[in-house]
C-alpha cells in the first residue's frame, strides 16, 4: 500500500467547516470542549495526505455520550488502536476523507496534535522541511504507513522541541512514532 502526499489544498480548511458544522449539530447538548482540525491538512503551506484529522475534545467522563451519538450519525467506533483517551471512528462515505477521533481533555494525544499543528503554523521553514520529508517518504513506492511515521519522527521532535510538553512526553511520542 503506497502513502499518498499531494501539495496544500484550500479545500482542506472548508471540508473541515463542513465536517465541524456535521458533528456539531449531532453532538448538540453533550459535553464537548472543542472539535478541533489537526494534522497536516490543518496547516495553511503543508503538502499532507488528503484526509482530515479531526480531534472532538471532551471531557474525561464524555467519551460514550460522544461516541453514542456519533454512531447514531453513521460514525463506527474502532476503539482506542492503542492509544489510552483517544477513540477512534470510521466516518460515513460521504465525500470528505477524514480520521475523527473523540479525545480526552489534556491527553499527551491531544497535546501533540495541538502543539506539532500550531508550530508547523507558527514557522514556515519548519513547515517546508517537514513537507519535504513526508513527500520524499511518500515518494517510495514500497513505503508502508509504519515506516511513513518513523521517518517522519526526527523532524517532528524538532517540531516538539518548541512546545510546552516535558521531556519526557517528547519521549513517549517519539517511542509511539518509532515503534521503539
Amino acid at each position: 500500500m503506497s502513502i499518498e502526499v499531494v501539495p496544500y489544498s484550500a479545500e482542506w480548511e472548508g471540508r473541515f467547516r463542513i465536517v465541524e458544522a456535521q458533528l456539531s449539530d449531532a453532538l448538540t447538548g453533550l459535553a464537548v470542549e472543542a472539535i478541533e482540525h489537526v494534522g497536516s491538512t490543518a496547516v495553511p503551506g503543508l503538502a499532507a495526505k488528503p484526509i482530515l484529522d479531526i480531534d472532538v475534545i471532551v471531557p474525561g467522563d464524555g467519551t460514550r455520550p460522544v461516541i453514542s451519538a456519533l454512531e447514531g450519525i453513521g460514525y463506527r467506533h474502532r476503539g482506542s488502536l492503542g492509544l489510552d483517551g483517544r477513540e477512534a471512528l470510521h466516518a460515513p462515505d460521504d465525500g470528505i476523507p477524514r480520521h475523527v477521533y473523540v479525545c480526552v481533555a489534556g491527553t499527551l494525544h491531544v497535546r501533540n496534535h495541538l502543539a506539532v499543528r500550531d508550530a508547523l503554523r507558527r514557522d514556515t521553514s519548519l513547515r517546508d522541511r517537514y513537507g519535504a520529508i513526508k513527500t520524499a517518504l511518500a515518494a517510495d513506492p514500497g513505503m508502508d504507513i509504519d515506516s511513513y511515521l518513523a521517518g517522519k519522527s526526527d523532524v517532528l521532535q524538532e517540531v516538539l522541541a518548541a512546545s510546552d510538553l516535558t521531556e519526557a512526553e517528547k519521549d513517549e511520542i517519539y517511542r509511539l512514532n518509532t515503534g521503539g
